[in-house]
């Protein structure tokens, strides 16, 4: 039996994805693509934390390991060290929140939820640590399954498709088979926009999301200022913000269940906008 995709268990509490959710970004790393180095700091992390709910943010997406295209390679240690002080921090500010924790390591992931963190949210999809996929299942907490071909140092050269749809359909059917069959119950995919495809091959995905509700499973947009955005426009991602909410706006047209951004008080606003545009329409 496949799960109910519209609610996920955080920790005993059932959060319907029926209403779309923000999820507020907080990297902890020195070389992010946008604000890197601003959340380095624990105590500037728990700021940002403390700012993103008050907005609104469902979710808070905790990550030490940048996976911008070419970015350097770290140890699962210092990763570690990075998200294990800012998770224990920000949740015994707000012992409320949801955290997700940003690793495709299943220690960095297993360290995380010990402290508290209530989903993982994997890049590679379980490709790059064979025992992901199985430390979930015993963890039993939600699971972000994204699609990505090879590593962040070598997806650039991976963008060959035969039919880009079909492939990141089949490549998640798989990997959720795998899941189910581990007893894995709340899975959520991202199609991985930017990662192993062309700002072109972006926008064909971001127009057809709706054709991957075929796997029943809640939905993941992260388009949040990047290279799809501010090159299209000819600027940068510190000035890219109109453009991700843009683009919000036509994922949530398109089914979109959670929005991963670094701009949470807008990215409510479009939510909201979206929700009026749906009731219109009834």
């Amino acid at each position: 039996m496949i799960p109910n995709w519209k609610s996920i268990n955080c920790k005993g509490q059932l959060i319907s994805l029926e209403e779309p959710q923000v999820m507020g970004i907080i990297n902890v790393t020195p070389d992010s693509f946008y604000n890197g180095g601003a959340n380095l700091e624990v105590q500037k992390a728990v700021q940002t934390a403390t700012a993103m709910l008050h907005a609104g943010a469902r979710f808070l997406d905790v990550g030490g390991y940048s996976s911008r295209p070419g970015a350097d390679d770290i140890t699962s240690q210092a990763e570690t060290q990075r998200v294990i002080p800012v998770i224990e921090a920000i949740l015994k500010a707000h012992p409320e929140a949801l955290i997700s924790v940003d690793t495709f390591r299943s220690e960095v992931a297993r360290e995380a939820i010990r402290a508290g963190a209530a989903m993982v949210n994997d890049i590679s999809g379980g490709h790059l640590d064979t025992q992901m996929l199985p430390t979930i299942a015993e963890l039993q907490v939600p699971y972000i399954m994204m699609h990505m071909r090879g590593t962040p140092q070598t997806m650039k050269s991976l963008t060959e498709y035969n039919n880009l749809i079909l492939e990141i359909k089949e490549y998640f059917a798989t990997q959720l088979h795998s899941a189910r069959a581990l007893g894995i119950n709340d899975v959520i995919i991202d199609p991985g926009f930017g990662f192993a495809k062309t700002v072109e091959q972006n926008y064909q995905l971001l127009d057809r999301i709706q054709e991957l509700n075929d796997l029943n499973c809640a939905i993941l947009v992260g388009v949040s200022r990047k290279s799809m955005i501010y090159r299209t426009l000819d600027t940068t991602a510190q000035n890219a913000l109109n453009g991700t909410t843009a683009l919000n706006a036509w994922a949530l047209d398109r089914g979109a269940n959670i929005l991963r951004v670094h701009d949470v008080a807008e990215a409510v606003e479009c939510i909201k906008l979206h929700k009026a545009l749906s009731a219109s329409r009834q």
